[in-house]
């Protein structure tokens, strides 16, 4: 018997409704064993938290550090991680992970200090997370080797409106995970959002100097790596950036003094900032008279750091980097097929140490699993969890299902054909008015158009989705003007598709035999409609795109052996009616412009 057969069933497919149902109860319907936030006795929960504890000590149930520990998101505690151990087991303590919305997106690489953080309010840690809307005002100097561009108010308050709801719908879906994996729902959760420019913006100058500043020493800020490095490549920092750790000390202060918050989690770049804030609450403790007499009652009203490890691939990469670009965790910036392509192709050897990192499977679940895995590598049953748990953590369980459904009908029928009546389906799907954007938002339609034009800047290979609306029911479809298509375009057409950085690049990828098109009419007697894999003929000049076009509406593309794009074909007209764009489109009107001057 399959070892399959021995791992306890997940819970079905949370449905929307499920979530909207839930959504009322956080509104405010209390109801037994629910997973909204519970009013409960204090006694009662003191008195659970006690025999908790019992069962930790004696063996029978691992704690909170442990869990970490076991699944890998610890690298160093500050603070000591005996005393941590001893205060997570005696207390349900507050934790945070703060983010500064750089970017409109998080990417994966932002994932383990969230993890971890998800892991701890599954467990009934009160758990908040912090959008630095105030700091990144400043910048961040940890681990860059220059200074940051400056953004402007416009493009910071797209991230953070971006960001922000990023945060959220990570939040629903880790509450879905939670009730699908059968974590225990007779337990406390709490969980809170905060914005430091909601502090920060009033903070006076004089007051943060009086209090927080006469606590920092020089010789410790010196010292800090990322103040080292810029010294000595001769780049230098800036004051603001040299203060940055005072702002995050501050934050600290304020969650702690408001919000019991008596941990941070970050990545290993940030273990400077964590120590300097823990300084910073002890310092600001002692001035308010707030320490306590003895050892143990300091404990557990001290602060602890905890910092997650550097990821990187077993061949050394770093994680979360595709060819060089961010992962992104917005579904406009990459689609959940891309994302689901990203971690499929996760090396064996990585796997299990992903599964545990970026999943909320039971060790013992993904013990089987890789005992299945080394029975019949090839089908890569672990890769696939693994990659249909991330989207769902990421899009949510609608999007990893299509995902999912997708990857099987792109490559049902293997490498080398494509299936010709799964493309028909998913064109049905894009073709209702519902894909009109003109009944959007205009705020909405430039904050869309804004992350499809970082994705396509910052990091065109994963495949944005460079339109100004997509079918959500499509998987991974970019609609494309037909004028595009002439003879001696297919370069161009790779790059705006998103599968290279430059037509420049798209003509490399020709000469080199990696780019593939799906030839019309080319599926056998016996099975018509598997479509064949051509590659993209040398003679680029004299090749056209039109003449692959698939039922005149599609254009089916490849770059390698899996990353692959459906090109919907669209009239100019109707293109610029639907708002829509692609990477280099304002460089194509510019020339297509000046090409129809010269003709009059």
């Amino acid at each position: 018997m399959s070892l399959l057969h021995h791992i306890p069933r997940t819970r079905p497919y949370i449905c929307q409704q499920c979530i909207r149902k839930q959504r009322a109860v956080l509104g405010g319907q209390r109801q037994k064993g629910s997973w909204a936030k519970k009013i409960m006795d204090p006694k009662l929960e003191a008195s659970q938290w006690e025999e908790r504890g019992h069962r930790i000590k004696s063996g029978t149930e691992k704690s909170m550090l442990q869990i970490l520990e076991e699944r890998g998101f610890v690298k160093d505690v500050a603070g000591g991680r005996h005393q941590l151990d001893w205060l997570l087991t005696r207390k349900p303590i507050g934790a945070y992970v703060g983010v500064d919305p750089t970017a409109p997106s998080m990417h994966v690489g932002h994932l383990l200090p969230f993890m971890a953080l998800f892991w701890m309010y599954l467990n009934g840690y009160p758990s908040v997370t912090l959008l630095g809307a105030g700091t990144v005002k400043i910048g961040d100097p940890s681990g860059r080797t220059s200074e940051r561009a400056r953004q402007d108010d416009n493009v910071r308050n797209m991230n953070i409106l971006s960001m922000r709801r990023q945060i959220d719908q990570l939040w629903t879906n880790v509450k879905c995970l939670g009730i699908k994996h059968r974590f225990p729902e007779n337990i406390s959760r709490t969980r809170k959002f905060l914005d430091n420019n909601s502090w920060l913006a009033n903070l006076s100058a004089i007051d943060l100097m009086r209090d927080l500043g006469s606590g920092m020493r020089l010789g410790s800020m010196l010292a800090r790596d990322s103040v080292k490095v810029r010294m000595e490549n001769g780049e230098g920092m800036a004051f603001s950036e040299f203060s940055y750790p005072l702002f995050q000390a501050y934050d600290w202060w304020r969650m702690y003094n408001d919000h019991s918050v008596q941990l941070q989690l970050g990545g290993s770049d940030q273990y400077g900032n964590l120590c300097a804030g823990m300084d910073a609450v002890s310092h600001m403790r002692k001035l308010r008279g707030m320490q306590q007499e003895s050892s143990e009652d300091d404990i557990l009203s001290a602060t602890f750091g905890l910092t997650t490890p550097l990821l990187t691939t077993a061949s050394g990469e770093k994680f979360g980097k595709s060819a060089g670009n961010a992962v992104w965790l917005d579904k406009h910036m990459m689609n959940s097929f891309d994302l689901y392509q990203y971690f499929l192709k996760t090396a064996d050897n990585d796997v299990e140490r992903y599964l545990k990192l970026f999943t909320f499977l039971p060790t013992h679940h993904i013990d089987l699993i890789m005992e299945n895995q080394r029975q019949g590598e090839s089908k890569r049953t672990a890769q696939h969890l693994l990659a249909k748990e991330v989207v769902e953590l990421a899009h949510g369980a609608e999007d990893a299902k299509k995902a999912e459904a997708a990857h099987k009908e792109a490559f049902r029928q293997g490498t080398h054909t494509f299936s010709l009546s799964g493309l028909r389906r998913t064109l049905a799907k894009t073709r209702p008015d519902g894909e009109d954007t003109h009944g959007r938002d205009e705020k909405e339609l430039a904050l869309l158009a804004y992350k499809q034009a970082y994705a396509s800047s910052a990091a065109p290979q994963s495949t944005a989705e460079t339109n100004a609306e997509v079918s959500k029911d499509a998987s991974n479809i970019i609609t494309l003007p037909l004028g595009l298509l002439s003879e001696g375009s297919f370069p161009r057409v790779l790059y705006a598709a998103g599968l290279v950085t430059s037509s420049s690049e798209g003509r490399r990828l020709i000469t080199k035999r990696g780019a593939y098109v799906v030839v019309p009419n080319s599926g056998s007697l016996e099975n018509p409609y598997g479509l064949k894999w051509e590659q993209i003929p040398e003679a680029i000049s004299t090749t056209d795109p039109n003449q692959y076009l698939l039922d005149w509406e599609a254009l089916v593309l490849r770059s390698g052996k899996s990353k692959i794009q459906i090109c919907r074909i669209v009239t100019d007209e109707q293109f610029e009616a639907e708002g829509r764009t692609f990477p280099g489109w304002e460089e194509f009107k510019a020339r297509r412009t000046e090409a129809g001057k010269q003709t009059q």
